[in-house]
């Protein structure tokens, strides 16, 4: 007597974790109709037309990535393809930081979000402008290329798909503008009640004139008096001056006191990213609450567009130099190999991500009935050497590779040509 299949696809032996459900251990996943329909153990095997063996891998809800560059060609370089970073990644949610603007917006969505197989959203820039690629013009990037009005109006006409508004603290523009710019981006913040994200650590080169009077360690105690509880502290661990850890070496005693009223922390891997820092800062206590790639064409190899300068004028040392391959899972790996467990980790591209954008109805968990958004990442043993860009070494006692994702229960291998191959130590 044949029995009729309940669902669509089984996910099978594997290691579900899932912050938000509270479950970590040996379930199946069933799918049907693109849902979640069933976390358990033992389910069945012919009570799925299909079943993926996933045994001695780990199945999480579908990783979100809080740091994209994926508005491809109208950043320029920076503008990566959102499937390469997303769902051939093995990440199924993209929040892109930055890209567009009020005034780009709407080529955003048309030409990015909606033809994705990701999911993606945007972190609105607060300049008109948005990305492009800034550090070739900080002048573009003043007060008078803010007009506060003008972005809150397209953020509220477009919260489906905008979830913040991007900002930039840094000397190159404190030593040009001083604070007004954040301040306004604090106010766009505070209009929409969305949470700002905030880049710390140096962006923009030094004018002729020098700091004029600016100094890069005080510029942390100066902006956060201006954020309000859910914004987001940026790139804590860079190796740019104006980060977590002053000149001194010393973790900056401003940060615990944002933590404790509220104020969240975003790794902003990329190439900003110094394991050098992040050992002080997570000796200090500080562990960030959300993990971005921060992958993009200057840190990765991608072939650059028509027109794009082929070399920057100081290619060595320019703040966006990276390594040649990265994903977000790789960014995992790195932070475990800094000591966090997975446990930690895990949560920083699921479950947290979610709340920091109001979506955790939506995305970062593997609830029945939302969209089957899962992704499947294999632990592979032994040891490995992961380097940041300033070119010290860590080993990593195992290292963490994507194999698949779902996106709504669709399959999607990861294939992506910038996922990074393991180097054994």
């Amino acid at each position: 007597m044949s029995v009729t299949p309940t669902f669509d696809l089984l996910l099978r032996g594997g290691r579900v974790i899932d912050p938000a459900s509270g479950i970590d251990g040996l379930k199946d996943v069933a799918i049907r109709n693109g849902k979640i329909a069933a976390v358990q153990s033992d389910i069945l095997p012919t009570s799925a037309k299909e079943v993926i063996d996933v045994t001695g891998q780990l199945v999480l809800p579908g990783l979100i990535d809080t740091h994209g560059h994926v508005y491809q060609y109208v950043t320029g370089r920076f503008g990566m393809n959102p499937d390469m970073v997303g769902v051939q990644s093995g990440v199924t949610t993209l929040i892109d930081q930055g890209g567009p603007s009020c005034m780009t917006l709407p080529g955003f969505r048309h030409f990015i979000a909606e033809p994705a197989k990701s999911r993606v959203y945007a972190f609105l820039s607060a300049y008109l402008v948005g990305g492009l690629e800034g550090h070739f013009y900080p002048n573009l990037y003043s007060p008078d290329g803010v007009d506060i009005d003008a972005t809150v109006k397209s953020a509220m006409a477009n919260l489906d798909l905008v979830r913040g508004i991007k900002a930039h603290a840094e000397i190159g523009g404190f030593a040009r503008w001083g604070i007004r710019v954040l301040e306004m981006a604090s106010e766009i913040g505070r209009q929409t009640e969305l949470p700002v994200y905030v880049h710390f650590g140096q962006l923009w080169g030094l004018p002729e004139s020098g700091t004029n009077g600016e100094d890069v360690d005080t510029i942390l105690e100066r902006v956060i008096p201006l954020l309000k509880e859910g914004d987001v502290l940026a790139h804590p661990f860079t190796r740019h001056p104006g980060g977590f850890v002053n000149r001194e070496g010393e973790v900056h005693p401003v940060i615990q006191a944002a933590i404790d009223r509220g104020l969240k922390i975003d790794v902003g891997h990329g190439s900003h990213f110094s394991y050098r820092l992040a050992k002080k800062a997570i000796a200090a206590g500080i562990v960030p609450n959300t993990l971005g790639a921060d992958i993009h064409g200057y840190n990765t190899h991608v072939p650059a567009p028509a027109g794009t300068p082929d070399q920057h004028e100081d290619d060595e040392n320019h703040p966006f130099a990276g390594q040649a391959k990265f994903s977000l899972v790789q960014a995992m790996s790195s932070m475990m190999a800094l000591g966090l467990t997975l446990e930690q980790v895990v949560p920083m591209v699921t479950s947290n991500p979610a709340k920091m954008i109001g979506l955790s109805d939506t995305v970062g968990a593997l609830k029945v009935g939302m969209d089957a958004d899962v992704s499947v990442i294999t632990n592979k043993p032994g040891r490995y050497i992961l380097r940041d860009n300033e070119n010290t070494e860590v080993v990593a006692n195992g290292l963490l590779q994507p194999v698949f994702c779902l996106r709504a229960g669709t399959r999607y291998d990861a294939v992506a040509a910038i996922l990074p191959e393991a180097v054994a130590a």
